[in-house]
């Protein structure tokens, strides 16, 4: 296959990777036949997972938008894949033309990727660090630099703590975050959550134990948990098209087929 411009040298192209199998499902153009097939088999067994993808990404954009009205003007997504699409960049600089963000992932391949595409953007940078060892995260230049002023910070953990074991704790995850950020920051999160469509969690959780990032979806309470320390914006931890959305009316009658809930909270 020959590689496009975009693509990074050393990219191995014959294998899917999460990152573009994501970006296919919000209609990117950042990926490749085998992530499309890779999708496509996921999408036989997980008819909605399309539709949650793009919820999950719409309520990112509401949440940025959001936190940006309130004047917070340093962004640090973790998780964030590869940043095309209705970047956070992008979203937070509609109302905050020198927002500053820090994107950070694991995954090499969405960091390079991620890079190459940033590479003339002063204002953003890219990390390639695991949420599982905080300290070392909050290490990166680039994050010590995003929270040396003490300056508030919106820290987005968009549809990644559903990827934390329980034995991993994602509550000492967030924890150690909000220790590490100054009051008035916000925490942003969905969450693949067990309410609503209780009969699907046991097919999901199966689909992607097959893949290296295994599913561990969570009750409504533990995910409100996760907040612990964070004054809960309203309405709450909902699902995702019962927050703040653009149009009320719109809100389909049953948000809960998309097995997420989503939440925002602001650091006292």
């Amino acid at each position: 296959m020959t590689r496009p411009k975009w693509v990074p040298a050393g990219t191995d192209l014959d294998k899917p990777n999460a990152a573009r199998v994501y970006d296919y499902y919000l209609g990117g153009s950042h990926n490749f036949a085998v992530d499309r097939e890779m999708a496509r088999q996921a999408i036989a067994l997980w008819p909605d997972l399309p539709m949650i993808m793009r919820a999950n990404r719409a309520f990112l954009r509401r949440a940025v938008q959001y936190v940006a009205e309130q004047g917070v003007s340093r962004f640090l997504d973790i998780g964030s894949g590869i940043p095309t699409f209705g970047a956070v960049h992008e979203i937070a600089r509609e109302t905050i033309p020198d927002a500053r963000v820090v994107y950070v992932d694991r995954d090499p391949v969405a960091v390079a990727h991620s890079r190459l595409l940033l590479k003339d953007d002063p204002l953003s940078a890219v990390v390639e660090a695991d949420m599982r060892d905080v300290p070392g995260l909050l290490a990166q230049p680039a994050v010590a630099e995003l929270l040396a002023p003490g300056e508030p910070v919106a820290v987005l953990m968009v549809a990644v703590l559903h990827f934390i074991s329980d034995e991993e704790d994602p509550e000492r995850i967030v924890r150690q975050l909000h220790q590490a950020v100054p009051p008035g920051s916000m925490l942003a999160l969905s969450h693949a959550g067990l309410e609503g469509r209780p009969d699907q969690a046991g097919p999901h959780q199966d689909l992607y134990a097959r893949t290296p990032t295994p599913l561990t979806m969570r009750s409504k309470d533990r995910i409100v948990s996760l907040f612990n320390g964070f004054e809960l914006v309203e309405p709450g931890v909902v699902y995702f098209s019962e927050w703040h959305p653009e149009n009320p009316a719109a809100v389909e009658p049953h948000p809960e087929r998309l097995v997420g809930m989503v939440g925002v909270g602001r650091r006292s």
